[in-house]
């Protein structure tokens, strides 16, 4: 067993997968978790690594960035994908997983491994802490939904900015409350074979119940920011009722284009609702991509105008939650230990990553770092080619705060022949193959470079 002692703050996805690395190889690990005594309203589990927003970890196909940042993680052993794996539903290509079954597997996994001392308790002074577990170093992995008491201990050690944005929450619904005669199974992007069986249920809407649809959605009753903040949603999951004040067509180009939803008649409906199995029993359903501010009366109100939700039991009611990030580039180095104090280090979503998978991703790089260190390894810089690479490249560099998820955008380009730029939709997913191609390469050259003592 190594000599050092490592005191993690947040049970989340980073903490998770940051104690069972470090573990893994012999580090003594206390891991805290606030949630039992100081449960946030976005909270529905005790558990650890609850999925607060969504059950799905997005793409597991490798020529997307979702898909390429779980190639890297499950290279390094992450125990969040194993779980998500063993837990997961019919979704597509999409790693979706019953949520509360997920969760309590990662937590049995914590409480049983013999390096790591589960604590379900607030930390108000890290460093009291630090000193009372007899720990030399400390990861703060409390995700974007920091208590108070810690958001202002960080603030007062680190720093003064108050950085935030807004998160949303889709409703889920009883799956025994809704008319099957007007929804159909189909996968947008899924060929059915005969005999095999969709993932997604489909609501399908023609142009008069769409407009209806999203003029009710301009015009409902949503829940104010609070402390006379404005609200300052992450693009990628802006709230159903925000992409409708955006413009009439904007839902129907995103979460409720019915591009490949055709229906058994062979036409494709003017716009679509997907659900998504929230467990594994099949007997709930999230609406995708439909976070929303909407105050809960309209929520009931506005959704049950979906072809086959009229009469919608809702299990979980949509919501918006504060998240909090700090300036990266300002406080943290490369290994995400802070300027101030190379033993204390940061992990997860507070530090400027949106997303399940790449929150996990940060708990794994911490770990590894802190290994590298222990091991009297020099820092290794990662590829910027490969995804977790380009994700630290991303964070280490943003001027202000801009969290953002694993995309192809944030690799080095392939740059493209004069051909090929003139055709550019034909070649559009050989690029993406491309870039999928070297940055596995990358990634895998790295590891075998700098993976030696681990």
């Amino acid at each position: 067993m190594l000599k050092e002692k490592v005191l993690i703050i947040g049970g989340g996805l980073a903490g998770c997968e940051a104690a069972f690395m470090l573990a893994e190889h012999g580090v003594e690990v206390v891991l805290y978790e606030s949630k039992k005594n100081n449960p946030n309203p976005s909270q529905k589990l005790s558990t650890l690594a609850e999925l607060v927003c969504t059950n799905s970890l997005k793409s597991v196909n490798e020529s997307t960035g979702h898909g390429l940042l779980k190639f890297e993680m499950e290279k390094l052993g992450s125990l969040i994908l194993q779980v998500a794996r063993q837990t997961k539903v019919p979704a597509g290509d999409s790693l979706s997983v019953d949520r509360e079954v997920f969760s309590t597997t990662i937590t049995e996994k914590m409480a049983a491994h013999k390096n790591i001392e589960l604590i379900y308790g607030e930390v108000l002074d890290p460093h009291e802490m630090l000193n009372k577990h007899g720990c030399q170093r400390m990861i703060i992995a409390s995700g974007p939904l920091t208590t108070p008491a810690l958001t202002d201990w960080i603030k007062n050690n680190f720093s003064s900015d108050d950085l935030y944005f807004y998160d949303a929450i889709a409703p889920v619904v009883d799956a025994d409350s809704l008319n099957y005669d007007k929804l159909y199974f189909k996968d947008r992007y899924k060929d059915q074979t005969e005999g095999s069986s969709a993932d997604y249920l489909n609501a399908p809407m023609n142009e008069e119940e769409y407009k209806k649809f999203v003029i009710e959605l301009k015009n409902a009753q949503k829940v104010p920011a609070r402390n006379f903040e404005e609200y300052v949603f992450f693009e990628s999951c802006l709230p159903i009722d925000l992409m409708a004040e955006r413009g009439e067509e904007t839902p129907r180009f995103s979460c409720m284009k019915p591009v490949g939803l055709e229906t058994q008649d062979g036409k494709t409906p003017y716009a679509a609702v997907q659900l998504r199995r929230e467990n594994l029993l099949g007997d709930a359903y999230n609406l995708v991509g439909f976070q929303t501010r909407l105050t809960y009366p309209e929520q009931k109100r506005i959704f049950r105008m979906i072809p086959g939700l009229e009469k919608a039991e809702f299990i979980h009611l949509g919501s918006v939650h504060r998240n909090t990030f700090i300036n990266a580039k300002k406080l943290l180095n490369v290994d995400l230990s802070t300027k101030k104090n190379s033993h204390i280090y940061f992990a997860g979503q507070i530090m400027g990553v949106e997303g399940y998978t790449e929150s996990a991703a940060m708990g794994l790089y911490v770990a590894y770092q802190i290994l590298r260190d222990l091991y009297q390894q020099e820092i290794s810089p990662w590829p910027h080619e490969c995804a977790i690479g380009a994700l630290i490249n991303h964070i280490m560099t943003q001027e202000v705060p801009r969290p953002t998820n694993i995309n192809f955008g944030l690799l080095p380009r392939i740059e493209m022949n004069h051909q090929k730029r003139i055709h550019r939709s034909k070649y559009k997913n050989i690029k993406k193959e491309m870039m999928a191609k070297r940055a596995k390469e990358a990634f895998s050259e790295f590891l075998n470079q700098y993976m030696i003592g681990l």
